[in-house]
């Protein structure tokens, strides 16, 4: 039977409750952290839920309210869902000729990475780094940086309009090299005054169908 939003409330606090204590609340304790205004709005809740059959509870004993197994299990998944670190998807990278870069609204989920506001997701379109696993189709975990070192793979902006993914390296005479991993493919040789470094690669993700 469907639930109105205060009853999930009570649901939702008394499953989050349990997990996290080990036992049920009580009354008081359900009233406190919903902020409802007494005992009788807890128990009347308590009752509705009851007979549509989410939670039981015995009358003769305190912190006896068990929500149905199946609905704190569905709880748990949704938190865990909710809770899940995600980078913002911001475009194609090109690992081949340089392509101009472009923003979008989806996103990924990289649990094991995904630790501050500085990554970002971009995915790779060519084949230049492949000598080094990555390949077309690879989605990329980047960390925005101020400073490179060399022989790190970055992501280059070139001109101001053209992104790419490539080994980093200071040439003399103001000159950078965005060296590929392709032996079939040439350097992209550039003055650092023409180049924005937009950060350094942190992770590959492939997905394989």
């Amino acid at each position: 039977m469907a639930l109105t939003r205060r009853q999930k409330e009570v649901l939702d606090f008394i499953c989050d409750f349990v997990a996290e204590n080990g036992f049920s609340p009580s009354y008081e304790e359900i009233a406190g952290g919903l902020q409802l205004a007494s005992l009788a709005t807890v128990h009347k809740h308590i009752a509705a839920l009851e007979l549509k059959g989410y939670l039981r509870h015995n009358f003769n004993q305190s912190r006896s309210v068990e929500v149905s197994p199946a609905y704190c299990e569905e709880r748990r998944r949704s938190v865990a869902s909710t809770a899940e670190p995600r980078v913002a998807l911001l475009g194609r990278i090109a690992a081949g000729s340089p392509v101009e870069s472009f923003a979008t609204e989806e996103s990924l989920a990289f649990s094991d990475f995904a630790h501050n506001a500085n990554m970002y997701a971009l995915q790779v379109r060519g084949d230049s780094m492949i000598d080094d696993h990555i390949c077309d189709g690879d989605y990329v975990l980047i960390e925005k940086a101020s400073e490179i070192h060399d022989g790190e793979i970055v992501v280059a902006v070139v001109s101001k309009s053209e992104a790419t993914l490539k080994r980093f390296y200071r040439e003399p005479n103001g000159m950078a090299r965005l060296q590929p991993a392709n032996a079939a493919m040439e350097p992209i040789v550039v003055p650092l005054q023409d180049l924005e470094i937009q950060g350094r690669l942190v992770a590959v993700l492939r997905k394989f169908r």
